[in-house]
């Protein structure tokens, strides 16, 4: 049976830094790949936001509400 083809170079595990597993690519095996969900889960793992000094202000959807019910 012939080789699969590598689309992407080899990149070490970003857990461990053991070879890439195919099958688990990018990461060597199932337990690296759940190390890694569970930092985004675990929130580990952020990107950051960019606050303004400004407060929001409520959006007007165009309803108002009559007070009557």
């Amino acid at each position: 049976m012939p080789e699969p083809v590598h689309l992407r170079p080899r990149r070490p595990c970003p857990i461990c830094k053991k070879p890439s597993a195919q099958k688990f690519h990018p990461f060597c095996s199932q337990r690296c790949a759940q190390v890694d969900l569970g930092r985004w889960l675990g929130g580990t793992y952020a990107i950051p936001a960019v606050e303004s000094d400004e407060p929001e202000e409520p959006q007007d959807d165009g309803a108002q509400d009559s007070g009557a019910s």
